[in-house]
């Protein structure tokens, strides 16, 4: 037992450690949220079995402890739905490397492979009109051009607040066609332009800066140190509270950075740009990914429906009634 215990450890080091970040390249965040499943997977075992973290072995890794282990952390750590499914996930990744590495625990690595995450309903994708975001934008440019220059590419961009906060000076060229080359999962890159209007915002901020180093970070905090993914989320959440109080139904109390990516991704929808195009700026690996936008958005939903509806009613023998009835009918179940 003693062995299968060693073996237990050594995989994961290799899989944390080694497999992760070299040969699939992900990135140190990805790494830290799998970390953090195992660190609280025995956690788990230790409150609710008295087990060691380094007791546990590969067979204590059944469907049923795995089972209780999500139901823990959604009743005593109060974790949402999504969050449990990302450990899942997390404990299926693992698992799927030791079915390669070591192919006499491929009874236990399928049985949790085998495990379904458990259902969630859509989400409401949340996102700012593009009024809420000019008074959002003239809150920010009143306090400084750091801020204004953060929020502005965080928008134009359609960046996550990570590929924000990782930007470093080398990653901008401001000068037409402008761009900036953002650094996303997996440690994939792409290079998204800038409008000039944001670029002329990036260039008067860089110019305030003192450069030492094309790999120095393009925004920081008031101690002069990179700023983190919570400083900017704190800086956007200020100019929502300012914003808020002039127009509150314009702008919600409550900001996040992704709601200026999922803003970005609407607006340009709204403008007729097609999904492709949208899925290559946002860095989604599939376009299935970026289509929830066009059903989040009840503006396309009733032009669709309307142009398909006069196609398909056109000669018909319905009346002017029963197509009302037809159309209304089509927008309450879309």
């Amino acid at each position: 037992m003693k062995s299968i215990s060693k073996s237990f450890s050594n995989l994961l080091s290799s899989f944390l450690l080694v497999y992760l970040p070299r040969t699939r390249g992900c990135s140190n965040n990805t790494i830290s949220a799998y970390r953090d499943t195992f660190v609280l997977y025995m956690q788990f075992m230790s409150d609710t079995h008295k087990m060691k973290p380094e007791k546990i072995l590969f067979t204590d890794f059944t469907a049923t402890n795995i089972t209780s282990f999500l139901q823990w952390l959604e009743e005593e750590r109060c974790c949402s739905i999504n969050t449990c499914n990302n450990r899942l996930a997390a404990l299926k990744s693992f698992f799927r490397y030791v079915q390669k590495e070591t192919p006499e625990w491929i009874d236990i690595s399928s049985a949790i492979l085998a495990m379904p995450a458990k259902k969630t309903a859509q989400s409401e994708i949340l996102y700012l009109s593009v009024g809420a975001l000019q008074l959002l934008l003239e809150k920010a440019q009143n306090e400084s051009v750091r801020d204004l220059a953060l929020l502005s590419l965080l928008y134009d961009s359609g960046a996550r607040v990570q590929e924000v906060s990782d930007l470093i000076i080398s990653d901008l060229r401001l000068e037409k066609p402008a761009t900036v080359k953002l650094t996303g999962k997996g440690n994939k890159t792409r290079i998204v332009p800038l409008t000039t209007k944001v670029a002329d915002i990036l260039s008067k901020y860089v110019k305030s800066l003192r450069i030492t180093s094309q790999n120095e970070t393009v925004f920081k905090n008031w101690r002069n140190e990179p700023i983190g993914r919570a400083g900017i989320a704190y800086v956007l959440q200020k100019h929502a509270q300012s914003a808020n109080a002039v127009s509150p139904s314009l702008i919600p109390k409550k900001v996040t950075p992704h709601m200026l990516r999922h803003s970005k991704a609407m607006h340009l929808l709204e403008n007729g740009v097609n999904l492709i195009y949208i899925r290559d700026l946002l860095g989604h690996n599939t376009v299935v990914t970026t289509e929830v936008y066009a059903k989040a958005n009840p503006e396309m939903k009733r032009k669709a429906i309307e142009a398909s509806s006069e196609n398909i009613l056109q000669g018909s023998n319905y009346n002017s009634d029963e197509k009302d009835d037809l159309i209304r009918w089509l927008r309450e179940t879309i």
